[in-house]
């Protein structure tokens, strides 16, 4: 009877990353993978601690998924490239290869994921998607009922028209916006249009993930209910382009927003 903790040698060699379980089948096939220095036959299991070698090189785990949560403070550029001397990778030090989903720019702070989980970050990111991202902006004109209505209905930018989004103001200076979009500096190019400047911008939710009592500069790894949540939103999700070409000047109906369930 196999052990219960053990899994197919197959499955193990796909779970790395580097092929599928079909194509690790046929490496094994061809004498090109042993176990614990033996060759290896199609229904050989992996237990903890045993060593795979493909070729006579030592194939490593694909390390455990992780999602982190990052209040990210001004300054810091969300960038892995080495180059930049404040780019958040090395800001946090995580001793897991991380890279940011999507940005948050350099004069704007709060929350950002991060994950070394590459099959997840096109479906966040895709436009078309829906998913939501939420600001609090303090700008330094008076937020008037003329200015909440304009940023609402879409601003001319960057060559197209940006959709629908909520906007509420929740102070003389300042105000709430959601977005569904992100295109470079949005926010800041759409109060600019408007002859507004922003003094403030932090954002303080994606999706289901609310920054809620983290400091700034300090991050922690999401929940598994969080985790669940995203995977959940995110599993009818495009990875294609298609799935970005709600960017352009065709509107979405902002009350088709109102009537959407969680």
């Amino acid at each position: 009877m196999a052990d219960e903790t053990s899994i197919s040698l197959n499955k193990y060699i796909s779970q790395t990353g580097i092929c599928s379980r079909r194509e690790a089948d046929a490496l094994i096939r061809e004498g090109r993978v042993t176990l614990n220095g033996q060759p290896t036959r199609p229904g050989n299991r992996v237990s903890e601690g045993d060593e795979v070698r493909i070729d006579g090189k030592p194939l490593r785990p694909k390390p455990k998924a992780l999602y982190i949560a990052f209040n990210k403070p001004v300054g810091i550029v969300c960038t892995t490239d080495s180059k930049e001397p404040k780019n958040i990778v090395r800001y946090i030090n995580h001793p897991q290869r991380l890279f940011p989903i999507g940005r948050l720019d350099k004069p704007s702070e709060g929350l950002i994921f991060l994950t070394n989980d590459g099959d997840i970050v096109n479906k966040i990111l895709r436009a078309g998607n829906e998913h939501e991202k939420e600001y609090l902006v303090s700008v330094k004109q008076p937020v008037t009922p003329e200015f909440v209505q304009r940023m609402s209905s879409g601003i001319p930018i960057l060559g197209t028209i940006t959709k629908e989004c909520r906007v509420e103001a929740t102070g003389p200076h300042t105000f709430r916006i959601i977005l569904t979009q992100g295109l470079n500096r949005q926010i800041r190019r759409m109060c600019e249009y408007l002859g507004y400047e922003v003094s403030r911008l932090q954002r303080v939710r994606i999706m289901n993930v609310s920054l809620g009592k983290l400091r700034v500069g300090e991050w922690r790894e999401l929940t598994d209910a969080e985790v669940k949540e995203i995977m959940r939103m995110v599993a009818r999700s495009s990875k294609t382009e298609e799935a970005s070409r709600g960017q352009g000047a065709k509107k979405q109906p902002f009350k088709r927003k109102k009537k959407r369930k969680k």
